[in-house]
């Protein structure tokens, strides 16, 4: 019986994420709080089996594994787990354990559920530059921080619209208090803004030695996507995006970083194959 391959070990990571959707969802239609500890142990195990895959994958690719649209979306679900296992506790919000199952069983089960996402399988597209690598992980990372800011927002919104409605019953006295909700939100933008300009910063020491290796669409997708949080950020500490506008700008936000994962792979197309660079 031949061992498990890494979309094998990446299903098994699916089917641990949407275990603990289901109770988070569970606990939530009879109204009471699911356990943390249960929660974190399943988003625990799902990120094991998601981290041995991607390692896996990492080995057949010839280093981290950012070669393709299934890859991009299987790290950005591994890294919104991963620092939900390690920051999110301190959050203290059991609902943001329930959001960041959902967030990557959603992530995980729909790349793996499309074939063409996965169907050219790129080796050394870094081409053994470890620093054009970390630039790769750093931004996919940092938008992994962007897709828990974006769940935090979407209980700001409910909390908002549970109080102007006096709906203090039900999902709604699940929800924490907007300030709690507020601050948690300035800390996430602040932190994926800093993780996302570090990525440029690093990636533009290499932009500026070789400017023609830099696909434009790829740089001008994530140039904006740094942007728009940064500028979302400014207008927030400016107290001029506030509340409810926030909330929606960072949850619209997070939809167009995962579309500019598009240009991104589409780079890696654009480049000519080669036997080194791409696999048959």
């Amino acid at each position: 019986m031949p061992p498990p391959t890494d979309r094998t070990w990446l299903w098994f990571a699916a089917a641990c994420y949407l275990v603990g959707a289901v109770l988070g969802l569970v606990a939530l239609l009879r109204e009471r709080r699911h356990s943390r500890a249960a929660m974190y142990l399943i988003l625990a195990s799902g990120f094991t089996f998601q981290t041995f895959g991607l390692y896996l994958r990492g080995l057949a690719v010839g280093g981290c594994p950012l070669g393709n649209t299934f890859e991009l979306v299987q790290f950005t679900a591994w890294s919104a787990a991963t620092l939900y296992l390690c920051v999110g506790a301190a959050f203290r919000l059991s609902l943001l354990g329930f959001g960041t199952a959902a967030l990557a069983a959603g992530l995980t089960v729909v790349s793996l559920l499309m074939p063409s996402w996965d169907a050219a399988l790129r080796k050394n597209i870094f081409g053994g530059n470890a620093w054009i690598e970390f630039h790769a992980a750093l931004a996919l990372f940092s938008y992994g921080v962007f897709g828990l800011l974006c769940l935090v927002a979407l209980m700001y919104w409910l909390r908002d619209y549970g109080l102007k409605r006096k709906l203090l019953g039900g999902v709604f006295g699940l929800l924490p208090s907007i300030r709690d909700l507020d601050h948690i939100s300035l800390r996430l933008l602040a932190t994926g803004v800093t993780l996302l300009a570090g990525s440029l910063a690093v990636g533009s020491v290499w932009w500026l030695r070789e400017p023609a290796s830099v696909h434009l669409p790829k740089l001008l997708a994530t140039v904006s996507v740094f942007a728009a949080y940064t500028l979302a950020l400014i207008l927030r500490l400016r107290g001029i995006l506030v509340g409810r506008r926030l909330a929606l700008a960072c949850a619209g936000l997070f939809v167009a970083a995962l579309l500019s994962i598009v240009p991104v792979d589409a780079s890696r197309q654009a480049a000519p194959a080669s036997p080194e660079t791409a696999a048959p």
